[in-house]
């Protein structure tokens, strides 16, 4: 599987403080292994959101994603609880 990240993902993952990335490039391995292994708590969204998935980086920090036609990831947004708004 192959991770795409779009633009809006790369400003905002940018302006990230460096230990929330640090704790991201350890999910984003598991991710790469299982994106929905345990530890990522990898859930569908609903909303205005319906046919995304999101998973945990830490309590506060979530990514929000898809999969596209051939099974790769697309990185959509990484924020607080306030990228779902």
């Amino acid at each position: 599987m192959k991770v795409r990240t779009l633009s809006k993902f790369d400003r905002q993952y940018k302006k990230l403080p460096n230990a929330i990335k640090d704790i991201a490039e350890k999910k984003f391995d598991i991710f790469l292994s299982d994106p929905f292994d345990s530890r990522l708590k990898t859930h569908k969204l609903t909303g205005a959101l319906v046919g995304f998935l999101a998973f945990s980086v830490n309590q506060d920090y979530r990514i929000i994603f898809d999969f596209d036609e051939k099974g790769d990831a697309r990185f959509y947004q990484v924020g607080t609880h306030n990228i779902y708004e």
